[in-house]
């Protein structure tokens, strides 16, 4: 299944709260705030997940392999988290399933329309607190007839103290590397390996089948890269002004893909769901350090390159190829 929109933050949480009748093999969650149906089967237990028109949608063998109906029009309407999605006319309600395999562990996520909130914009005349969506999920298990209920709450906003405590942090840090540029190199990388692991964790944090943002991991990690190259001046195969001058457009680099991430980033400071089992606050924290610090690390390295003789190595001293030719 090809999702158009990975998981991300949110205000409302979905969650299970009635399986009727109560059926052991297997295990139903929703993942990712109310973004994703997880379902899990034992092995030897079979399922089935009817689609919206009552239709075959997934089925779990005994063996782990999780197979998809490629003419039910629950395959293509899951694939945008609001149904925006065009049926093709290969849909087939009443005909045979076509089933092709989309899983081998007996583990599968899924957009389901009967779990979360169905419209982008807030639910009118509702708040915090309130249950905004109820839904049932129908399942087969082992033949036997089963009615998941889900509800949504609308979650209470989060704490600003972590974002505004970054914040300040982040001005801190980006004030020494804009007055201290020897350090530069080293305060950027310490911001890129945060965001770094920020990044991996929320994107192994949700189901690989529901297509995490690879922008939110790539800009981090490419900044970590940059940013270790510009601290091992002997890989840049220079001296004097020139290593100077080249440090300085990688360092510039890194700290505006930095920069990029936490803006992409953004949402995340005041959503109150995340799709990361970081806990909520620490990523909060890390993105608004990044941000702030980021924009100073980019004065800094703007500043450097506007300098025609830096007064010394912005890797700072005692850095193996770090004279001051």
């Amino acid at each position: 299944m090809a999702l158009a929109d990975p998981p991300g933050p949110t205000d409302f949480r979905s969650e299970v709260v009635e399986i009727e009748p109560a059926l052991a093999g297997f295990e139903i969650e929703i993942v990712g705030g109310d973004s994703f149906v997880l379902l899990n089967v034992d092995e030897g237990v079979t399922a089935e997940v009817v689609g919206y028109q009552g239709e075959s949608y997934l089925r779990f063998l005994g063996d782990g392999t999780v197979e998809e109906n490629a003419v039910s029009p629950s395959k293509y309407l899951n694939e945008d988290r609001y149904a925006a999605g065009v049926l093709p006319e290969v849909v087939d309600v009443a005909g045979a399933p076509v089933w092709r395999v989309v899983g081998s562990d007996g583990s599968y996520a899924w957009h389901d329309h009967r779990t979360h909130w169905m419209n982008p914009l807030d639910p009118p005349g509702l708040g915090p607190g309130d249950q905004i969506a109820e839904g049932v999920v129908p399942l087969v298990v082992n033949g036997t007839e089963i009615d998941v209920t889900v509800v949504s709450i609308w979650q209470p906003a989060p704490s600003a103290v972590p974002v505004l405590l970054g914040f300040v942090v982040g001005a801190v840090l980006g004030l020494i590397a804009f007055l201290r540029r020897d350090l530069l190199a080293r305060i950027t990388l310490l911001l890129a390996a945060g965001a770094s692991f920020v990044a991996l964790l929320a994107y192994r944090s949700v189901p690989p089948e529901t297509q995490p943002s690879w922008s939110l991991l790539l800009f981090p990690l490419a900044s970590l890269l940059i940013a270790a190259i510009a601290l091992s001046p002997g890989l840049l195969r220079t001296r004097g002004d020139a290593i100077r001058r080249q440090q300085t457009v990688l360092l510039l680099l890194a700290s505006l893909e930095l920069v990029v991430w936490a803006f992409l980033h953004w949402d995340w400071l005041w959503r109150a769901i995340l799709p990361t089992n970081l806990p909520f606050w620490l990523d909060r924290f890390v993105t608004a350090t990044v941000f702030v610090a980021g924009l100073g690390a980019t004065a800094a390295a703007l500043a450097a390159a506007g300098s025609p003789s830096p007064q010394s190595p912005l890797w700072g001293e005692g850095t193996a190829g770090g004279s001051r030719g």
